[in-house]
Parts: C-alpha cells; sequence; structure tokens
C-alpha cells in the first residue's frame, strides 16, 4: 500500500503527464499550425479523462482507485499514441486514412469552413524528434507516466521505526 507522500506523488504526476502532453499538442496546433488529425483526436481523449479522475483523486476517496483509472487513462492515450506510430511508420495499416480539421468561425459559412480546412493524413507525419513522430512521443512519454504512477501506488508505506 502506498504512503502518503508516494500517493501524494502520484496524484500530481498523474495530473501532470497527461496536462503537459495536451499542452504540447494545442501548442503544436495553434503556435505551429500542426492540426490533429483523427488518430491525434483519439490520443487525446483518454488525457482528458485522466486529468478529470486525477483532480477527482486529490479529493474524493478512495484516492487510489482515482489515480490508478487516472494512470490507465494516460496508458490507453500511450497505446492509442503507439498504434498511430506505426500506421506513420508504414508499419501497419490504420482504421482511418484522414482527418479534416473544418475550422469554422462563429456567422461563417460552415460549408466553406469544411472545404477550406487542411486535409490532414494520419498515415504521414506532420513533425518528428529525433526520427519519433508526436504519436511515438505520446507512447513513450505515456506509457512511461502510467509506469511511474503504478511504481508510486505500489510504493511501500514507510514505518516509524
Amino acid at each position: 500500500m502506498a504512503g502518503k507522500g508516494a500517493l501524494q506523488r502520484a496524484n500530481l504526476l498523474a495530473l501532470a503527464v497527461p496536462a503537459a502532453l495536451l499542452a504540447g499538442a494545442y501548442i503544436g496546433e495553434f503556435g505551429f499550425g500542426l492540426y490533429p488529425c483523427e488518430m491525434c483526436w483519439w490520443q487525446r481523449y483518454p488525457h482528458f479523462v485522466a486529468i478529470g479522475l486525477a483532480l477527482i483523486g486529490f479529493i474524493a476517496p478512495p484516492r487510489k482507485l482515482w489515480i490508478a483509472l487516472a494512470a490507465l487513462a494516460v496508458l490507453v492515450s500511450g497505446l492509442i499514441g503507439g498504434f498511430h506510430a506505426g500506421v506513420e511508420y508504414g508499419w501497419w495499416e490504420g482504421l482511418t486514412a484522414c482527418g479534416n480539421a473544418a475550422a469554422g468561425g462563429a456567422g461563417g459559412d460552415p460549408l466553406a469552413a469544411v472545404l477550406n480546412a487542411p486535409l490532414v493524413r494520419c498515415d504521414e507525419a506532420q513533425w518528428s524528434l529525433l526520427g519519433i513522430s508526436l504519436a511515438g512521443w505520446n507512447f513513450l512519454i505515456s506509457l512511461a507516466g502510467a509506469a511511474a504512477i503504478g511504481g508510486l501506488l505500489r510504493a511501500p508505506k514507510r514505518g516509524l521505526a
């Protein structure tokens, strides 16, 4: 059973990992024009869930359950990222070919927004660092984060000896 310090660190990590990865995704999207494809969105959804579960873990018992569920959501996002990275690298075929990022403003023509939106392919990496795509980085960071959270949750309580 995890001690209070380890539980607190696990909770903070369960909040920080998905928040940082989502922040990076949104900086890439709005700061650098890296529009998400459909599978990119699939990776974001579990991170949103993880943030909510981690926040619940700060206030509602049983804290360990909420934190473990947040870690599971982070893991799910990482696994989706791994699948997406495999599609980008051509290791296997994806479930979808592309997605469209329609950005229509208030009062604008929705058809024009769809037709003028950039076409974003799921099987082509828009950006990479050290040969690893954003989906690949999500895979690596999410799996490492979920493992670290799990390790903290299993950390033994320290006695007063």
